[in-house]
C-alpha cells in the first residue's frame, strides 16, 4: 500500500509526490558495504592474473577426511588476517545438493547464523553414497547415481567447484572475491598509525590494503539522508563470487521489475549501473524496469544452458547486492555482497529445471494446496467505505452476472487504523455483513498490518507491550516507536517465541480465558498482510532502522529480509487454528523470503496503471514461480491511476491467466468495478471472468502438482523446452502447469495480432476456434483484437473445464465437465483433473478424486488413424494418495458429477461410430472444421470408462 513520508490528510497530498523517488532508497554507491564489495571486485579486475584469494585450507593435513563420510569441517586461514580463524563446513546431501558454510570462529561477536533455520523445512539428510580422495592440493568427492557428480575443494587458494560429467557447473570463489569481514574493535581497525620516536614519525603499513583497500569506508557509522546507522558491531559484510562458467542465462532472485533472464549489471553488456538489490522495501510507484529492491527477497538464482540447469540458494537474511556479468565465453559471473551473516550456500545440481525445483522444494517446502475459492476472482480497492458499500458491490456483481469469490477491506475498516477493531460508524455490523457475503458462498478478506497503534485503549498493543514482545530500539531497552498509518506505532517482534501464541489467540472468534480476541469476525475471513517489509514512514528507506534490536540480541540488519515472512507465517497459523479440525487459510503477503511459499500468496505490490507495468507484472510473477513462490499475481488495472478501458480489458486477461487474480485500486482512483464499464468492455470483462471460472479445474490441478514437487504453475519457455536456446529469453508467453495451455497476453496498446513462438514440430489448436496451427519458422501468428485472447492448446493435451456460469466457485462443485481433447501429430493426448473439498485437509486422508484422461490412436488400414480410444483412469489409486479408497467420502459426495461433453480436435476425418466400451452408441456431431463433439456420454467423473471413436 502507498506510504507517504508524512501522515498528511489525503486532500493535502499533492500529485507531484505520486512517483518513484530515487532519493528515498540507496544506490550501491550510497551503501558502505556495497561500495567496499564493488571496490574489491575492481581491484581484482585491475590485478588480473596476479590476483588471488587470501583464504586457504592450511595446512592441508588438518583436513581429517574419511573417504566415505558425506561432510567435513576444517579450519580456513586468512593470509591478510592470520590471527582471525574461520571454520568451513562442506556437506553433500540427498539429491546431490551441496551445502557450504563458513563462519568466523571464536570471534569477538557472533555472526547471524539462523537464516536457514527459518527458510528450511528441516535439516536435509546427508548422502550415503560419497567417495572422497585427497590429491594434489585438493579434495574431490564423487557421488550421484551415475557417479558423474564431482565436488572439488581446492585448498590454496580456497575454491569450491561442482562438476557434472567433467564439466564445471558452479564455482565458488573462482575469482577470489570471497571476503568475510571479521569482527574487530575500533582500535584494532586503524589501518595506519603514526608511532613517534626519536623525532621521527613511522608509518605502520597495512598489509591487507591490496585486498581490502586502504580506507575505513563506513566501518562504524553511516549516514543516509537524515538518518545515521550507528553500526555498533562495526564492519561484518560478506562478499562471494559465484560463477556459472557454462550457463549463459540466469534467472530468479525475486523481486525485481526486470526481464526473466536477468541482464548484466557490470561489464561491457551492462543494462543497469547498480547491482540487483535484495532488501525488502515499501517502494512507492516502483519503476517498470530497474534492479531496485522491491517488497520481497528470495536469494535463489537458477543458471541454465541447453545441456543443464543448476541453482544456488544463498541463505542470507541481510541486505544483499548482486552484480551479474555475462561473459564472452558464454558463462555468467555473479558477485554477492551482503551486509552481515555467515556464508551458507546450497548448490542445487539439477540437471534439469524440474530437478532444480524439486531440490529447492526439498529444502524449503512447497506451496500448500490453497482453499479452492482463493483461485477465483478477488475484488478489492482502498477502500470499500462501509458495510452498505460492500453489500452494494456484491449486489451489483450479481445483477450484472459477474462471477466473483472474494471482497476485500483495506485499512479504513479499522477505527484509527487499529487492526481488528471495526469503525462502528461505517461498519456497524461486521459479522452480519460478512455472513451476507458468505451466504452465497463468497468470502471476505480483511487487512491486518504489522504496525500497532501505541494506545492503551488498543488491546492488541496493550497486551503485546505487557508481554514484552515488541521490537526494541538500538539501546535494546523499551519499545521502538515509528510512524505508520495509525501515527505513533510499534511492531511485534515475531522472532520472539512469546509473540507466537499471543498472535494466534487474537484471531479466535470466541473469547478464551478472558483475553481479547477478534470475536467480530468469522472463521472464513481471509487475511491480508501488507506493509510487512516492514514499512515505517519516518524510517531510513521507509523501513526500520538497522540498529533496532530483535529477540536474541540480533540487530534488524541481520534479519530484515526474513521479518515479513514471519508475520505471514504466524498469521497463517493463526487463521488455520481458528477451527478444529483446521481448515485451509488464505493469507496474502507483500513481503516474503525463501520459504514464504508455505504460508500463502503474494502480489507484486503497488504497481501503476500503465502498459509497461502490465507487461513487467507477467515477468515478475514468472520470476516468483522460479523462486518457489507460485501463488502470485499483479493487481489488475494497476494500484495507481485510471486505466483506459482497452488497457483494463487486456489487464483482466493477464489476471485471468495468473495464479492469484485480484483487481485493486488506490483510494484516489475512480471506481472501476467491472460492472461500471461501458459496452462492449463490460461484456468483454464478463467473458474473461467466466473463462477463468470455467478453467478453475485446470488451475486447481496445477496447484496439486506444485504442492507435490515445487514445479511452477506458470512455466516459461526455457522450462518447457530446456534444450531450445531460442526460447531461453522469452518471458511474454507461458504455459499453465502441465495442462498444455499456452497463453500470450497482449500488453501493448492497439495490438491486432501477435506472434507466438513454438519450440517444437507439433500441432497447436486455437482454444476458441479449434483451428489447428502448424508452426512455420517456429512461429504462429494469431489474431489479437480486443475481443480475442491468444490462447493455444498444445497437441497431446486434454483440458478439463466446467462451462456453467456461476456466481462463485463453490457453487460449481456439482457442475459437469467438458473435456477438450487435442490430439497430437501421432493422434494421442493425455490430461488430468484433481478434485477435493477445497477447504479442509481431508486430501491428506485420501478424500480426493484424481483422474487421468488419455486418448490413444491406432492406425487404420490406410495411412491415417483407424480408432481413438478415450479413457479415464484413477491416478490416486496408482500413486497412493494418503490412505486412499476410491469410494472415499469426498468421491461419494460428487459421485453424480458427470462428463457432459467431449470435444475432440485433430481427427482429420469424420468418424463412423462413437461408442462406450460397453457398446452403447453415443450422440455426436462432426463439424466442417474437423471437430468431433460427443454430447452427454453419461459417464461419471469418478469412474473408469472408455469411449471408442472409429474412423473407418
Amino acid at each position: 500500500m502507498w506510504s507517504p513520508r508524512t501522515l498528511l490528510p489525503l486532500f493535502l497530498l499533492l500529485p507531484t509526490i505520486l512517483a518513484f523517488k530515487p532519493s528515498d532508497f540507496k544506490t550501491c554507491s550510497q551503501s558502505g558495504f556495497c561500495r567496499r564489495g564493488r571496490a574489491l571486485a575492481a581491484r581484482a579486475q585491475e590485478s588480473l592474473s596476479s590476483w588471488h584469494s587470501p583464504y586457504s585450507i592450511e595446512p592441508p593435513e588438518s583436513l581429517k577426511l574419511n573417504p566415505r563420510q558425506p561432510a567435513f569441517t576444517t579450519s580456513v586461514h586468512s593470509s591478510i588476517h592470520p590471527n582471525i580463524k574461520f571454520v568451513l563446513d562442506v556437506m553433500i546431501h540427498e539429491d546431490g545438493i551441496v551445502r557450504v558454510r563458513m563462519d568466523e570462529e571464536n570471534g569477538l561477536r557472533k555472526r547471524y547464523n539462523e537464516a536457514a533455520q527459518w527458510a528450511l523445512i528441516g535439516e536435509p539428510v546427508l548422502s550415503e553414497d560419497v567417495l572422497w580422495t585427497i590429491k594434489g592440493g585438493k579434495a574431490k568427492a564423487v557421488y550421484g547415481a551415475k557417479k558423474d557428480m564431482e565436488l572439488v575443494v581446492d585448498f590454496n587458494p580456497l575454491k569450491i567447484t561442482l562438476f557434472r560429467g567433467g564439466k564445471e557447473q558452479v564455482v565458488l570463489n573462482g575469482r577470489g572475491l570471497l571476503h568475510m569481514e571479521h569482527f574487530r574493535t575500533k582500535e584494532d581497525s586503524k589501518l595506519a598509525e603514526h608511532i613517534e620516536g626519536e623525532g621521527q614519525s613511522v608509518l605502520q603499513v597495512n598489509s591487507a590494503a591490496w585486498f581490502e583497500g586502504d580506507a575505513q569506508d563506513a566501518f562504524w557509522e553511516e549516514t543516509f539522508s537524515t538518518w545515521t546507522d550507528t553500526k555498533p558491531k562495526g564492519p561484518e559484510s560478506l562478499s562471494l563470487d559465484i560463477t556459472f562458467p557454462n550457463h549463459a542465462h540466469v534467472y530468479g532472485i525475486p523481486q525485481h521489475a526486470t526481464n526473466l533472464s536477468l541482464p548484466s549489471t557490470t561489464g561491457p553488456t551492462a543494462k543497469y549501473t547498480d547491482p540487483f538489490r535484495l532488501y525488502n522495501a515499501d517502494v512507492f510507484e516502483y519503476l517498470s524496469d530497474s534492479p531496485t529492491s522491491l517488497y520481497g527477497s528470495i536469494p535463489l538464482m537458477h543458471a541454465h544452458s541447453a545441456t543443464s540447469t543448476v541453482a544456488v540458494f544463498n541463505a542470507i537474511a541481510s541486505e544483499t547486492w548482486i552484480d551479474i556479468a555475462h561473459v564472452e565465453k558464454g558463462g555468467v559471473e555473479t558477485h554477492w555482497i551482503s551486509e552481515s551473516g555467515i556464508l551458507d550456500v546450497f548448490l542445487l545440481p539439477g540437471p534439469t529445471p524440474t530437478d532444480v525445483f524439486a531440490q529447492y522444494a526439498y529444502l524449503t517446502g512447497t506451496a500448500p494446496l490453497p482453499a479452492q475459492w482463493s483461485l477465483g476472482y478477488h475484488q478489492c480497492r482502498w477502500n470499500y467505505v462501509s458495510s452498505d458499500d460492500v453489500r452494494g458491490v456484491q449486489n451489483k456483481f450479481d445483477e450484472e452476472d459477474f462471477p466473483v469469490d472474494v471482497f476485500w477491506l483495506d485499512i479504513e475498516y479499522a477505527e484509527d487504523h487499529k487492526y481488528f477493531m471495526w469503525n462502528k460508524k461505517t461498519f456497524p455490523d461486521p459479522v452480519e455483513m460478512t455472513k451476507d457475503v458468505e451466504a452465497v458462498e463468497r468470502k471476505m478478506v480483511v487487512i491486518v498490518d504489522p504496525h500497532l497503534k501505541r494506545s492503551n485503549d488498543y488491546p492488541v498493543y496493550k497486551r503485546a507491550s505487557e508481554l514484552g514482545v515488541l521490537v526494541k530500539p538500538k539501546s535494546g531497552e523499551g519499545e521502538y516507536e515509528g510512524w505508520c498509518w495509525p501515527g505513533s506505532s510499534s511492531w511485534i517482534d515475531f522472532f520472539h517465541p512469546g509473540s507466537w501464541d499471543f498472535w494466534i489467540s487474537l484471531f479466535k472468534t470466541e473469547t478464551i480465558d478472558g483475553q481479547w480476541s477478534w470475536t467480530e469476525s468469522t472463521n472464513n475471513i481471509g487475511i491480508w498482510n501488507d506493509m510487512n517489509e516492514p514499512s515505517v514512514f519516518n524510517g531510513p528507506e521507509i523501513t526500520m532502522p538497522k540498529d533496532n534490536v530483535h529477540y536474541g540480541g540480533w540487530e534488524h540488519r541481520d534479519v530484515h529480509n526474513i521479518n515479513g515472512m514471519l508475520f505471514a507465517n504466524h498469521t497463517f497459523q493463526a487463521a488455520e487454528a481458528r477451527t478444529d479440525p483446521p481448515r485451509r487459510p488464505f493469507v496474502l503477503t507483500r513481503a516474503f523470503y525463501a520459504g514464504s511459499q508455505r504460508f500463502g500468496a503474494m502480489w507484486t505490490g503497488d504497481n501503476l496503471g500503465t502498459w509497461e507495468h502490465m507487461a513487467v507484472g507477467i515477468k515478475m510473477v514468472l520470476a516468483n514461480g522460479l523462486g518457489g513462490m507460485p501463488f502470485a499475481g499483479s493487481d489488475v488495472g494497476g494500484f495507481f491511476g485510471n486505466p483506459e478501458p482497452e488497457m483494463l480489458v487486456r489487464w483482466y486477461v493477464v489476471g485471468a491467466f495468473s495464479p492469484f487474480f485480484r483487481a485493486h485500486a488506490h483510494i484516489d482512483t475512480k471506481r472501476r468495478e467491472p460492472y461500471l464499464l461501458e459496452e462492449p468492455y463490460k461484456s468483454l470483462v464478463r467473458d474473461i471472468l467466466r473463462l477463468r471460472y470455467s478453467m478453475l479445474p485446470v488451475w486447481y490441478t496445477a496447484f496439486r502438482e506444485t504442492s507435490e514437487n515445487g514445479v511452477p504453475i506458470l512455466r516459461p519457455q526455457y522450462m518447457m523446452f530446456p534444450e531450445d536456446e531460442a526460447g531461453f529469453g522469452i518471458d511474454d508467453q507461458y504455459y499453465i502447469g502441465s495442462s498444455g495451455l499456452l497463453v500470450k497476453p497482449v500488453t501493448q496498446k492497439g495490438v491486432k495480432e501477435v506472434s507466438v513462438y513454438i519450440a517444437e514440430d507439433q500441432v497447436y489448436y486455437d482454444y476458441f476456434t479449434n483451428h489447428a496451427h502448424r508452426p512455420k519458422n517456429r512461429h504462429i501468428t494469431l489474431p489479437a483484437n480486443l475481443d480475442q485472447i491468444p490462447l493455444l492448446i498444445r497437441g497431446g493435451s486434454i483440458i478439463p473445464t466446467r462451462e456453467r456460469p456461476r456466481r462463485s466457485s463453490p457453487l460449481m462443485k456439482y457442475d459437469p465437465f467438458t473435456l477438450r481433447i487435442a490430439l497430437d501429430t501421432s493422434g494421442n493426448a493425455h490430461g488430468e483433473v484433481y478434485l477435493d473439498d477445497g477447504e479442509t485437509y481431508g486430501y491428506g486422508r485420501g478424500d480426493v478424486v484424481w483422474r487421468g484422461f488419455g486418448a490413444e490412436s491406432k492406425k487404420g488400414k490406410g495411412k491415417g488413424i483407424g480408432t481413438v480410444r478415450i479413457s479415464s483412469a484413477d491416478l490416486a489409486a496408482r500413486t497412493q494418495v494418503g490412505v486412499y479408497d476410491p469410494k472415499n467420502e469426498f468421491a461419494r459426495s460428487v459421485g453424480d458429477v458427470r462428463v457432459e461433453k467431449l470435444v475432440v480436435l485433430g481427427l482429420g476425418k469424420k468418424p463412423s461410430s462413437v461408442v462406450l466400451d460397453s457398446g452403447r452408441e453415443l450422440e455426436w456431431e462432426f463439424t466442417s472444421g474437423g471437430v468431433l463433439v460427443v454430447k452427454d456420454p453419461a459417464v461419471r467423473v469418478v469412474d473408469d470408462w472408455a469411449i471408442v471413436v472409429k474412423l473407418e
